[in-house]
């Protein structure tokens, strides 16, 4: 840069002036940026945009800014051009200032992500959030040749269920679910707030409908569908719960909440429990306290599968902590012995796991779980005997 360019800037109004639109840039990425709907051909001014916003910033910052003019504004973004804080391009969607706290790589890694998760995981707050990154980095993207939005890596997993209020009603398939109003719940996560849900729908009769006091812990995406992990608020007892499951009434029940720490321990409790177990079902209450507390037994099961099934299992190395796979022959025939240590209350899921591969599987024991194997593979044979 010029000395005559440094020392216009020698001034302390000027060099504050500065300092108050980088702070701005910070604050607000995308300032400045056309509103696509609200403004006609014409009538934007990104700098006038930024000076606005400038004097806000400045008044948080207990700085009186003198009255400048756009033209001074458009005079300071060209020296963030030349010192690169700005990039040497259109900013047309908006400024900011180079990627925040990602490298470009980074970056685009993130950028994959919330494409996954707002595309095929259905959630309508990501959705929001990647359109709007959309539109303020598509000069980035331009300038990378369309690289930085390209599904490098995705995950296919979608809902089977509507999650996106907007997309309801556009699709006319209004739904009553907890998706309306996932912002307070979510405000509730991080704060540690109880609040009151409705379950609404209980299509197996298991754990009944009715309203429920909870401290709401995180939201999970599993295989086709969202669930809320929680607490119940008098019991301590956790529960994951299918998100549609829950109306959108919701109460909170009260204003200051838990706080992070004591959410970090229920969190950690209840993902203790994921890990001993298999699938999302926590167990009664009885069965929780006694498994915390290191008194539950855990039940050994055994599955043999047969080729070419068994390479599938011999490529899992971590589908449980307590796994062991070993490889072995029966009349010839070779086969891999899948052994792994559970609670009671996972058998059932484990049972559905193993039910998937059909005849290339057999459970050795336990003996109640393996005959409960077998009926249902003679009930499914019965299903084509012809009439």
């Amino acid at each position: 840069m010029s000395n005559v360019s440094l020392n216009s800037y020698v001034n302390p109004q000027a060099f504050e002036r500065l300092m108050v639109l980088i702070a701005t840039l910070v604050q607000h990425p995308g300032i400045g940026g056309r509103d696509p709907e609200g403004e006609k051909p014409g009538e934007h001014d990104a700098a006038q945009a930024i000076l606005s916003e400038m004097e806000q910033v400045a008044q948080s910052l207990q700085i009186t800014l003198p009255v400048y003019s756009v033209h001074t504004i458009r005079k300071d973004l060209r020296t963030l051009r030349r010192y690169r804080i700005l990039d040497d391009r259109m900013y047309r969607w908006g400024y900011y200032l180079g990627t925040g706290a990602f490298t470009r790589s980074e970056l685009q890694a993130a950028l994959q992500a919330l494409a996954t998760q707002a595309h095929y995981q259905g959630d309508p707050q990501i959705r929001r959030l990647y359109a709007t990154l959309e539109r303020r980095l598509r000069g980035l993207d331009l300038e990378l040749d369309g690289q930085l939005f390209y599904p490098v890596r995705t995950h296919l997993s979608r809902t089977i269920v509507y999650t996106d209020p907007e997309d309801m009603m556009a699709q006319g398939r209004y739904r009553s679910t907890l998706f309306h109003e996932l912002e307070i719940v979510e405000q509730a996560i991080i704060t540690g707030q109880s609040i009151e849900v409705l379950r609404h729908r209980d299509p197996y009769g298991s754990t009944g409908t009715g309203y429920l006091q909870i401290y709401p812990l995180q939201l999970i995406y599993s295989d086709v569908a969202w669930y809320l992990l929680f607490e119940h608020a008098q019991s301590q007892h956790f529960e994951i719960v299918r998100v549609d499951r829950l109306s959108e009434q919701v109460k909170p029940l009260d204003s200051g909440g838990r706080g992070t720490a004591a959410q970090t321990q229920s969190l950690e409790a209840a993902h203790q429990l994921l890990k001993q177990g298999w699938g999302l079902y926590l167990g009664t209450p009885e069965e929780q306290r006694q498994e915390r507390g290191g008194l539950a037994e855990f039940v050994l099961v055994k599955v043999r599968f047969w080729y070419p099934m068994a390479e599938f299992i011999l490529e899992g190395d971590r589908r449980h902590p307590s796994q062991i796979v070993k490889k072995g022959t029966q009349a010839g025939e070779p086969y891999v012995d899948f052994s792994v240590s559970l609670p009671q209350r996972s058998l059932q899921e484990f049972g559905r796991w193993v039910n998937r591969f059909m005849h290339l599987a057999k459970i050795l024991y336990p003996e109640n779980l393996a005959q409960k194997h077998r009926l249902n593979a003679l009930a499914l044979a019965s299903r084509y005997v012809e009439d």
